[in-house]
């Protein structure tokens, strides 16, 4: 049997497979001339994704394969799709010049670029971090480190999976790194929300972690830093710095510090809180999140900043008011609001172009754009110093001044820039002497042609000469076939043409040598200067980054301030008790949606761990239950996030931890019902109170029928009463019963939401009053939103029966006795037996392993002793 030949494979080919062999995990941009191609599999996918023409290279032959390309100046074009699309994308180079070798060009990968690691503008939000995220796996604990290579900003924690679930979600990385063996644990925690790869395990190793990081911070320890006892956190950290070197990021002196995020710091709220208020993602297409509405920095920092303000509110009381008083300041002192506004209009992202200058990626004019942010901060720093607050003076005298650098940038490069250095006319005229008569020569050139020109017509009499240039044979002379007699014998032809020769003399080659070999060295000596400039200005690289940060917090403080000022926000309260009291509370976004000739209807809200601990909230759906509950929510947020607040007047006793039950968010596509849901987030909820807590619990139980649904509920409420820690708690409920708690629980107080009631409709008044409400109005909610008549009819009719025949409903019978048990419970004497006999009952029922129908059938056991009794 004839062996198959084997397929042909040109050198270009074999140049391609050999680099894609060492990235099979990435996409290959092969650079060939002015194109960047792709092949294969590669080249299926891009084409997909950037919608261009999918061909083929050596069709019909044994070497067929998809080709799919670009040209290569449409780089920042097509780049940012890829990335953004989730794909890793190495970037093959050309390595020499075409013309300087005869074999094939050296061409390789000369960076990685991938959804977590970018410095490309085109691919970065300005207001958004873009996080490369690592997650370790250790034995009891998890490691995260979060990284973004576009600021330096480097941050890593440990701690069990809801806190690292917390934090992949504030932090939202566009990319985690994870160790191999812990593909399928990750996914099960995590879901398939990342864009995750996935690294070989020795990686994620302590000593090669610690080595990394202390060989990069060029220290013998981490003491430094605080966090050497984060044991799975270096290890995170470790493999974020093993992922940057394999993406060819060599040049990282940028990344100064490492930080630790440190939990107890800022207000606990897990991932379905921080989902549930809508703080910064929003849950449908057209939502407004609390960020959209808050968010009036002006500097690409300070946008960063306050996203992670939002995420992490402040639990230290001295740092709340801190901020809120430099707020005050800013909208007491208008000549300052003025400047400060003024001049941060005039300052680019200086923490993301240093970071360009540290890893030799930015441009003339990105230096320039540096230097002219640096001189803008300058009237800043001068007003802050000179102001009476003594916590802006700080920040003032925090700023560097950078004069050096300034001037340096300013003598060494043009105003007007180039957005590359190879395009010429960056450095400045004065900086070094050679360059200046290399230029003298270039510019002199065009008068020295003009003269040759008009001498050589006056001696060959020849008045149609042309000098001219192209790139076959340089500087020629072109003379009409008319005129060719006159033409001098020591002119040598070069070119003969239909109507004309070309020529060329000793005189002009000498001339082109000297122009030709000036513009070289004058490009030489402007890139060696360049990165002599870029080089001096890596020494900058730490003032500069504390600028960007003091600005941003500037930035943040003044976005405070206006939208104090444009929204009619108050300075809240804030002090060491663990009362909430909210005078005319505003939702800070349902306001902004309002139509302009509509106001927002305030509420007070009243809460606190002696009187009002619980509050019951009846009324119907759509009446504003749910927007009572989290304007709380959100107003005790921005407090602590150290902004004004909406409303008449707040005080606010400093809030640890924030949870929310809010809206149905089901989970079936991982096979979980809605009120499996519901009951996971709920007793994740009853697990974690504390005495500051903040509980905002909106329809419990309506994931099942009515009367577990209503069973549920109250023992929910019973417990959050009856617990040590008396959590502050707001309660929306459409369970009338549950009104009837507030006879037997002291801190449980009933409110409703008004409604006005017309003959055949309601009209919903929003507004919150003290006492229960009698009925659901389902049906008039269902006839405003547009139910056929006869259905509403019949409705009404059934409604009536059941109230004529349930006027003393099961439930309420139910819940009365439960409420009678109370009651003749207090008559036993602690010597009783029977007393005895239930509590030896209840402390031997393991109350977290048991069903909600098992708990009530031991509620019915505990009652048919009484009834013995």
């Amino acid at each position: 049997m004839a062996k198959a030949k084997p397929k042909k494979v040109t050198p270009l080919m074999k140049q391609y497979n050999a680099i894609k062999n060492k990235y099979p995990d990435a996409m290959l941009l092969f650079r060939v001339g002015d194109f960047y191609e792709t092949f294969g599999e590669d080249a299926k996918k891009a084409a997909q994704v950037l919608g261009i023409t999918l061909t083929k290279r050596g069709a019909g032959s044994d070497s067929e394969t998809a080709l799919a390309g670009f040209p290569h100046h449409s780089l920042n074009t097509y780049l940012p799709k890829l990335v953004k699309s989730g794909l890793r994308v190495a970037i093959c180079d050309q390595l020499e010049d075409p013309k300087m070798t005869k074999t094939i060009v050296k061409r390789g990968v000369t960076e990685l670029v991938t959804p977590g690691v970018s410095l490309n503008d085109e691919v970065l939000q300005s207001k958004t971090n873009n996080f490369l995220a690592s997650v370790h796996f250790g034995k009891k604990l998890l490691g995260v480190s979060f990284l973004d290579v576009s600021t330096g900003e480097f941050l890593t924690a440990q701690g069990n999976e809801e806190y690292i679930d917390k934090l992949l979600q504030n932090f939202n990385p566009s990319e985690v790194l994870v160790q191999k063996q812990n593909k399928q644990r990750f996914l099960e925690l995590f879901t398939d929300r990342f864009h995750t790869f996935y690294l070989e395990d020795w990686v994620f190793q302590s000593e090669y972690a610690n080595e990394t990081l202390q060989n990069h911070f060029e220290v013998k320890n981490l003491k430094g830093f605080g966090v050497e006892e984060l044991n799975y956190g270096i290890v995170a950290s470790g493999a974020i710095l093993f992922y940057l070197s394999e993406t060819q990021h060599k040049k990282l002196s940028h990344i100064q510090t490492i930080g630790r995020i440190a939990e107890d710091n800022y207000v606990w709220m897990d991932r379905f809180t921080v989902r549930n208020l809508e703080l910064y993602n929003p849950n449908s297409v057209n939502a407004v999140t609390l960020l959209n509405v808050i968010d009036k920095t002006i500097s690409p920092m300070g946008g960063r900043l306050l996203k992670r303000w939002l995420a992490l509110p402040l639990k230290d009381i001295d740092a709340i008011k801190n901020r809120h008083e430099m707020v005050k300041f800013f909208i007491d002192s208008d000549d300052f609001f003025e400047t400060v506004s003024y001049q941060l209009n005039q300052i680019s992202d200086i923490e993301r172009l240093i970071s360009k200058v540290a890893t030799g990626k930015v441009s003339p004019r990105e230096v320039v754009n540096l230097k002219n942010s640096l001189k803008a901060i300058l009237p800043i720093k001068t007003a802050a110093e000179s102001s009476k607050n003594v916590a802006v003076q700080q920040i003032g005298k925090a700023l560097h001044e950078c004069d050096d650098l300034i001037t340096k940038i300013t003598e060494t490069l043009v105003e007007d820039a180039p957005v590359n250095i190879n395009k010429g006319n960056a450095i400045a005229n004065g900086v070094v002497q050679e360059l200046d008569d290399l230029r003298a020569i270039s510019n002199s050139g065009k008068e020295y042609l003009d003269n040759m020109l008009k001498r050589e017509t006056e001696r060959t009499g020849i008045t149609s000469l042309k000098i001219s240039f192209n790139n076959v044979f340089g500087y020629y002379i072109e003379v009409r076939n008319s005129h060719k007699d006159k033409v001098p014998e020591e002119w040598i032809r070069k070119q003969t043409l239909v109507n004309a020769e070309r020529y060329i003399t000793e005189e002009l080659k000498e001339y082109e040598t000297k122009i030709l070999g000036a513009e070289e060295k004058i490009q030489a000596l402007e890139q060696e200067i360049f990165a002599k400039l870029i080089q001096y200005i890596v020494g900058f690289v730490k003032p500069v980054q504390q600028n960007a940060q003091n600005i941003a917090q500037i930035d943040c403080l003044l976005s405070f301030a206006k939208l104090a000022m444009d929204n009619n926000y108050v300075r809240p309260m804030m002090d060491e008790s663990t009362d909430i009291e909210i005078k005319n509370g505003r939702h800070p976004v349902i306001e902004k949606q309002l139509p302009i000739s509509e106001d927002y209807i305030a509420n007070d809200v009243v809460l606190n761990r002696n009187q009002q601990q619980i509050i019951m909230i009846t009324g119907p759906n759509m009446s504003g239950k749910s927007a009572i509950l989290r304007q709380t929510a959100l107003i005790v947020l921005l407090a602590q996030m150290g902004s004004y607040v909406p409303a008449q007047n707040a005080r606010i006793g400093i809030v640890d931890k924030i949870f929310t039950r809010v809206g149905a968010s089901d989970n079936i596509s991982m096979g979980e019902s809605t009120f499996m849901v519901e009951m996971n987030e709920t007793a994740s909820i009853l697990n974690n109170i504390s005495q500051r807590s903040l509980v905002l619990l909106d329809e419990i139980g309506r994931g099942t029928s009515t009367y577990d649904g209503i069973s549920i509920a109250w023992a929910i409420s019973e417990y959050l009463h009856e617990h040590p820690s008396k959590a502050k708690t707001l309660f929306a409920t459409h369970y009338h019963e549950l009104n009837e708690m507030t006879t037997t629980f002291e801190r449980i107080k009933n409110f409703n939401v008004s409604v006005k009631e017309l003959k055949d409709s309601i009209i919903f008044l929003r507004k919150l009053v003290a006492g229960g409400s009698n009925h659901s109005f389902g049906i008039h909610v269902a006839k405003l939103a547009g139910m056929p008549s006869m259905v509403i009819h019949r409705a009404n009719k059934i409604l009536k029966q059941l109230e004529e025949n349930h006027s003393h409903s099961e439930v309420k019978e139910t819940l009365k006795e439960v409420q009678n048990e109370e009651m003749q419970m207090s008559f036993f004497q602690l010597d009783d037996p029977l007393l005895e006999d239930i509590r030896e009952e209840i402390l031997a029922t393991n109350i977290d392993t048991l069903t909600p129908i098992e708990a009530l059938m031991k509620l019915n056991e505990i009652k048919r002793m009484l009834i013995k009794k």
